[in-house]
């Protein structure tokens, strides 16, 4: 076939163009489409950035003006819960005092700039701005919110913290302001309401302090905003009224937009290969993303772990427990939370250093994460407590076998390096049952629960009781009673006669505390001895103790003492020189003085027990182990420390008149006390058969009823005035 007529080749070439324009112009189209689609992409990947940077901005303004205010109540915690202000505050002679510590310090001070002191009626008994007294009154100079946050810290219960801060507008701008209850550092004071005094901070926030804020938190053009600037991102400062008082506003970094204006040209000249490019800015942009969204997690992941153990911290915990909750509240099911306090940690910790302890601290851990399953919250809510958390439909089954397998786990010792620790754990639970108890308030019971399985013998689990409320608060307030009784003197030593066994003469007497609590009558020694030394008032309860023995003991010269000393006394490093300052002021002999202490500080804390009391022995002192028998009762540690006496305890004692073996076990502790060069003493003898026996085996010394009750040095005056040699008892 020939070729085709020219009239029939020009259609097909106009035909071929138009599909080539047809082609080239939705090339154009497509590319024009996909430039537009990635300059959009990038386009909201900026906007996305600059969204991200401007909540991190108004997150990090946010706390710099919270940090601010924190500040000024850390500092105003300072100066009003201070001994030293307690005594000048309240002294008819302390203005001198009061100028030099409060109202010259707000000179040049970057800590506070105005300090006030108010009695009751909020009347000024000193006021000091910039290192000068003021003449113009608080009402005059500060808005009413200041005469709120008086109120608030006026009215503070026994169990808040007596003081506020917030901000508030004077004459001077604003300022962070914080009024606070002058008081001792433990927050102890015996002055009624209408004689306590006030002390008032304000600090200043200025455009000089609000560049310090700026640099400080790297927040670029930090400024105050004006009253008709419009700015769409800023942080509002209010008073505790609501009261809007001043804005800060930044300059947006917007790095989103200088990405942005870095990546268009590089799109614009490389649209002929549209459809890599596109997928490169696609990943790139992807990739910023979740880079970003990563960050972001990683940093809350981080802000909510314990670094130490790995676990979830105390904040990650609470937020966790609190979503737990409202799950159960949804799904009908109970959050049961476990609180585990560690037992013997501290010694641990003290006796082999922070670096034992951290590793200790880890392997409890990483085994606590093998006993619960994944979807259990587990946490490490301070130095030695856990927390575990488990959400499900019959809470009380659940609990009691995890609290078997944990208290299991801590039967075995633990193995850190060529050092064996063994501790133990005490757990309170508590249940909500479907989401009613808040987890604040779940926390609270469980904790209060853990704290009766420590009461209880520890290494144990204990449910939360509603009646342990009502415990707690009269613990509470045994506890500021004996404090109070302990501070005035108030508390009195009885002293029970020790006799020899070989004729029932008395040889020495024991210094025992008692309490009579004003209002309620005798408290048990079984009951405030406890207390005191769980709430760190043992040292002075024991000092006060030994120093009016000691002052007594001048009554009788041929008799020695024996005083009580509990584990949180020695553990104490300063207790030897507090036991030198005693015997020094009362002129006491020395070696008439014998301490006795109980065998369980010394097996855990053998090395720093054997430095204690060589610093003891050194003073001349004597050192007894009291109660032999109730415990380890160790062989080995005897030989080790080489006491001056050993106190068999009363329970060996009492079993003389019930079980036949008793009497062979109290031979043989005799016999051990005798090879090792160590004199015997019998407490709890209350028979003659008993006194008899006791006499017989070998001790040398016996005390109990039935040669005297705990008595007043009166009444030991009588005993020693007839004739201190007299027997009080005669042995048959």
């Amino acid at each position: 076939m020939g070729p085709l007529p020219f009239r029939f080749r020009r259609p097909v070439n106009v035909g071929r163009k138009s599909a080539v324009t047809l082609m080239l112009g939705a090339f154009a189209v497509v590319v024009f489409l996909v430039t537009i689609f990635i300059l959009t992409a990038v386009n909201r990947i900026a906007d996305h950035t600059n969204n991200l940077d401007e909540q991190r901005s108004r997150a990090t303004t946010s706390g710099a003006v919270h940090t601010f205010q924190d500040q000024l109540h850390a500092t105003l915690n300072d100066y009003a819960a201070w001994d030293d202000a307690a005594n000048f505050v309240y002294a008819p002679d302390g203005q001198d005092w009061i100028v030099s510590n409060f109202g010259d310090m707000t000179v040049n001070s970057d800590l506070f700039d105005v300090a006030i002191l108010l009695d009751a009626d909020r009347n000024v008994l000193m006021a000091y701005q910039d290192g000068h007294p003021v003449m113009w009154s608080p009402g005059e100079y500060f808005d009413a919110s200041l005469w709120t946050l008086f109120d608030k810290a006026k009215s503070a219960g026994p169990e808040s913290v007596p003081e506020a801060t917030g901000f508030t507008a004077t004459n001077k701008g604003i300022s962070v302001t914080g009024v606070a209850l002058v008081r001792e550092k433990s927050g102890a004071i015996d002055l009624p309401a209408e004689k306590r005094r006030y002390l008032v901070f304000a600090r200043h926030l200025d455009d000089d302090k609000v560049a310090a804020l700026a640099e400080t938190y790297v927040i670029g053009g930090l400024h105050f905003v004006g009253a008709n600037e419009e700015l769409p991102n800023a942080v509002e400062i209010r008073n505790v009224h609501g009261r809007l008082l001043a804005k800060l506003g930044w300059t947006p970094r917007k790095p989103g937009d200088v990405s942005y204006l870095q990546v268009r040209p590089l799109v614009y000249s490389a649209v002929a290969m549209v459809g890599l490019f596109f997928m490169l800015l696609l990943v790139a942009g992807t990739n910023t993303l979740n880079r970003l969204k990563a960050d972001e997690a990683a940093a809350r992941r981080l802000s909510m772990t314990d670094r130490l153990s790995g676990l979830m911290n105390r904040t990650g915990f609470f937020v966790a427990l609190d979503e737990m909750v409202e799950e159960a509240a949804r799904g009908e099911q109970s959050v049961t939370l476990l609180y585990l306090d560690l037992d013997g940690f501290k010694e641990v910790n003290d006796a082999y250093g922070h670096g034992t302890g951290d590793t200790l601290i880890r392997s409890v851990a990483a085994g606590l994460r093998m006993l619960v399953s994944e979807d259990v919250v587990l946490a490490r809510v301070g130095g030695d407590e856990f927390a575990i958390a488990v959400l499900s439909v019959e809470p009380g089954g659940q609990a009691t076998i995890l609290c078997e397998r944990i208290l299991g786990f801590f039967e075995e010792p633990f193995v850190i390096g060529e050092r064996v620790a063994v501790i133990g754990t005490s757990i309170g639970i508590a249940i909500s049952p479907r989401g009613v108890v808040s987890g604040g308030e779940l926390v609270r019971r469980a904790d209060m629960a853990m704290y009766r399985a420590k009461d209880g013998g520890r290494s144990r689990s204990e449910y939360y009781k509603p009646e342990m409320d009502a415990e707690r608060e009269e613990r509470l307030h045994l506890e500021i009673d004996l404090r109070i009784a302990i501070e005035r003197r108030e508390l009195m030593v009885v002293y029970q006669p020790v006799v020899s066994a070989a004729d029932g003469r008395i040889v020495g007497v024991e210094a025992l505390a008692r309490w009579n609590r004003k209002g309620h009558g005798p408290v048990s020694p079984d009951v405030f001895i406890p207390i005191a030394e769980t709430s760190g008032l043992i040292d002075q309860l024991g000092l006060f103790v030994l120093h009016r023995a000691c002052e007594t003991l001048k009554r009788w010269p041929s008799l020695k003492l024996s005083v009580n000393v509990s584990p949180g006394q020695f553990r104490d490093p300063a207790f030897p020189q507090n036991v030198a300052s005693v015997l020094r002021k009362t002129e006491a002999r020395s070696a008439d003085i014998t301490l006795e202490m109980t065998e369980g500080y010394f097996i855990q804390n053998a090395d720093r027990a054997k430095t204690s009391m060589a610093e003891l022995r050194r003073l001349g002192v004597h050192i007894a182990l009291d109660d032999f028998g109730a415990g380890f009762s160790s062989v080995g540690y005897l030989r080790q420390f080489g006491f001056d006496r050993m106190k068999i305890d009363k329970s060996l004692i009492h079993a003389l008149d019930h079980e036949r073996s008793a009497v062979d076990m109290l031979h043989a502790t005799v016999a051990l006390a005798r090879s090792l060069d160590i004199p015997v003493t019998a407490e709890g003898v209350e028979t003659d058969a008993q006194a008899l026996q006791l006499r017989l085996t070998g001790c040398d010394q016996l005390q109990g009823y039935l040669f005297g009750q705990p008595m007043t040095a009166d009444d030991i005056d009588g005993l020693f005035q007839r004739d201190e040699r007299r027997a009080i008892f005669s042995l048959a």
